[in-house]
């Protein structure tokens, strides 16, 4: 699978295309570098739901927005060596580390592709569908959940993971928070990847978008769960600054936020010192939905 044409018919590119863009230019380095925090932090949630996904020996998986490929090589592992699992993900430089680690494992029914969802084109071939944390960025959610449903068999189901609220998410929000003591919020001209991490929190917005879309027998779990944000308080600040709302806040100011960064560090370091420290990092809470729907025909 290739990525299609990011320009349009009349040739201007369209705001997925700068999403895009921006995930490959200015996150992806970011991401890589905190891979210890988005890998092993946020494992939690999909190792609580993964024994009741509808994914079973034999089937054919799809995972959207597969990041490093961690979600797909345990797809893999569950489906077998009669099954198959395809990763697709709109940055290449992600599912590098995913062919390497299958490789390694030794997992040979899985591989990884380079797409958009939401202008790939499926045929209704897969038994299961699955999303961690990657439909909240979809500049057109109902585009992106149809085009998942088309890639289901009659009867299959897709799950996705997303957040819940700001408020639900203390390892997000309240960095934010503390950021937006010295700096203004971003503008509305800012550069950004997509709607934003909380962007389905809200149940009757998000079950509107998978009816218009076309699932049914729609639900939702909560999940809680504890997540890592750093191995100790100054990788925890520079993870906060470099990724999520604080980060973009940190990133749209500029020159403003570099001209304070050491009183935003210190704020940060002292609100994250009197986080939860365990062994092997700091800890705060986090809740996600676990949302599923079935492909009617």
């Amino acid at each position: 699978m290739a990525p299609t044409d990011p320009a349009g018919p009349t040739g201007e590119r369209s705001l997925q295309a700068e999403y895009v863009e921006f995930w490959n230019e200015v996150l992806v380095p970011k991401f890589i570098r905190f891979k210890h925090v988005l890998v092993d932090g946020l494992t939690h949630h999909s190792a609580a739901v993964f024994p009741h996904l509808a994914a079973g020996t034999g089937d054919h998986v799809l995972d959207v927005g597969c990041g490093f490929g961690d979600t797909a090589i345990a797809l893999a592992e569950r489906v077998g060596p009669a099954g198959h699992v395809v990763g697709i993900d709109c940055c290449d430089a992600f599912m590098e580390f995913g062919r390497r680690d299958a490789l390694d494992r030794r997992v040979d029914n899985v591989s990884f592709a380079l797409g958009d969802v939401l202008t790939m084109k499926f045929q209704p071939e897969y038994d299961f569908v699955f999303s961690r944390f990657g439909t909240m960025f979809f500049e057109n959610p109902v585009v992106g959940l149809r085009n998942m449903r088309t890639a289901l068999k009659p009867g299959a189901t897709m799950t996705h993971i997303v957040w819940r609220t700001a408020a639900d998410n203390p390892w997000l929000s309240m960095a934010k928070n503390v950021v937006l003591e010295y700096l203004p919020p971003p503008g509305e001209n800012a550069r950004t990847c997509g709607p934003g991490p909380f962007s389905m929190a809200d149940r009757d917005t998000v079950t509107r978008m998978m009816e218009i879309a076309g699932y049914e027998r729609i639900t939702f779990e909560r999940v809680d769960a504890r997540v890592l944000i750093g191995r100790t308080v100054q990788d925890a600040v520079e993870f906060q600054l470099a990724l999520g709302p604080a980060g973009e806040v940190f990133r749209e100011a500029g020159e403003t936020a570099e001209a304070c960064r050491d009183e935003i560090v210190a704020a940060l370091g002292k609100m994250l010192a009197e986080q939860d420290h365990e062994s092997d990092g700091i800890y705060m809470d986090s809740s996600s939905w676990v949302i599923s729907g079935v492909n009617p025909r």
